[in-house]
């Protein structure tokens, strides 16, 4: 049996497993997504990270099954109102569900992936809420919204090697239940812990471009048009949840398929990913490099190396030369490097590169580090930035360079040029940043 594919992933996999090793992710799973036939799929997906050393709290939602027992509802911008009447049948639902996931994580038959893994579940009261109270006029009766998340009592069950599983409801200290938004109730709890991620499963999973192509990554703020934009109040709300998560501290969020079986495990442990991901971009993930970098750097760049499209460098050149180097890094794994080296009032930018699991699936991993190594040349007071190029000429033409004959080059650089590789030479005037 060919095993090639899944040893060359199964090694590739294993910065992310190390990576992901103690970090606390936050999970929402909404009604449809329980109901659906990839569910079993997720949770032995889930488990195989819990296994693997990530701390779970696990969010469900009822939406779906709520509607499909009270057709009848009443809704205010996409929200339930909860009535007192209902609420003994949206207990009994939560109560459904939650067994239905306890009993998924406890199977042991010979036959599934959880075979001989034992997985400890605790729920518990582990949010106070308040009413929701009346909005535009609507009074939302039993609905609520979270006062505090009881974060050390999370991380406790966390500390024991438990997986924490909550329902969207929560309790106010006179003992009354409400029935909270789980999109929100997932925000609130992953920005009370402190969590590392918040991992949302959705049927379509990664947003698309105009194209129908995956967007691997983008802003919050591109996020919040795209909710703004949203004609599905629902919809809406848990993008917005998303939102509110990474402007309040969470360095990332997810959106992930619950209808592609390993949507969640090539998300969280490939290059490419599978659904999209949310967080600061453009320079706030481009750094100076370290010497921690340099295999990173070195595996990413050799291929290019070997195609001729950069010159080679010797893994000591690098380790001498890394202070002229910025990454691109993501969860602290390189995604693309440059170097910028200094002549007087010109700079020259080299060794351009971007992992190719990013390299046409999100380019503004390219333009984050032009745009990086443009403010830092001017930093160093440079008033033009220099390439020799043999393959991307036309990259650097779209990104406002120009050719340029060998004798612009400042004079150090013409002495060393190469006319074996017969490079050609551009420059972009840097001018001043607005």
């Amino acid at each position: 049996m060919d095993t090639s594919g899944y040893t060359r992933w199964f090694r590739d996999s294993t910065p992310y497993i190390s990576m992901h090793r103690n970090k606390t992710f936050v999970v929402l799973l909404e009604g449809e997504a329980l109901d659906h036939p990839n569910f079993v799929n997720i949770v032995h997906d889930l488990a195989l990270v819990h296994v693997l050393g990530a701390r779970l709290v696990i969010v469900h939602g009822a939406r779906s099954q709520i509607a499909n027992r009270l057709p009848d509802g009443v809704f205010h911008n996409g929200r339930r109102v909860t009535r007192e009447e209902d609420l003994s049948i949206l207990l009994r639902i939560f109560g459904e569900l939650r067994t239905r996931v306890e009993a998924l994580f406890s199977t042991g038959l010979p036959t599934s992936p959880l075979r001989e893994t034992e997985i400890s579940v605790v729920s518990g009261n582990f949010v106070t809420a308040r009413p929701l109270g009346i909005i535009d006029g609507v009074d939302h009766q039993l609905t609520g919204c979270t006062r505090k998340v009881h974060a050390t009592r999370i991380h406790g069950a966390l500390g024991s090697g438990a997986l924490v599983l909550m329902s969207p409801m929560g309790y106010s200290s006179s003992g009354q239940v409400f029935n909270l938004a789980s999109d929100e109730l997932a925000a609130d709890v992953a920005l009370a812990i402190g969590a590392d991620k918040l991992i949302v499963f959705n049927d379509s999973g990664a947003l698309t471009d105009g194209d129908g192509d995956r967007i691997s990554q983008m802003s919050p703020s591109q996020l919040q048009s795209i909710a703004e934009a949203n004609g599905d109040p629902q919809q809406s709300q848990y993008l917005q949840s998303m939102v509110r998560a990474c402007r309040g501290g969470l360095k990332s969020c997810q959106l992930v398929s619950y209808s592609e079986d390993g949507a969640l495990l090539r998300e969280l442990f490939t290059a490419q990913g599978a659904g999209t991901q949310i967080r600061e971009t453009g320079s706030e993930f481009i750094r100076p490099a370290t010497t921690a970098d340099v295999a990173s750097i070195v595996e990413m760049i050799r291929p290019l190396e070997e195609s001729g499209v950069l010159v080679r460098r010797s893994r000591d050149r690098l380790e001498a030369e890394i202070e002229h180097f910025l990454v691109a890094a993501i969860d602290n794994t390189v995604i693309g490097c440059c170097a910028l080296y200094p002549y007087g009032d010109a700079v020259e930018l080299a060794c351009v590169a971007v992992h190719p699991s990013y390299r046409d699936a999100d380019p503004s991993v390219g333009l984050s580090l032009l745009e990086a190594a443009e403010k830092t040349a001017r930093t160093m007071g440079a008033g033009r930035l220099f390439v020799l190029t043999t393959q991307t000429r036309d990259w650097f033409l779209d990104n406002a360079f120009v050719d340029a004959p060998i004798e612009d080059l400042p004079a150090p650089k013409q002495a060393l040029y190469n006319f074996q590789r017969n490079s050609k030479v551009m420059i972009k005037q840097l001018g001043t940043k607005a």
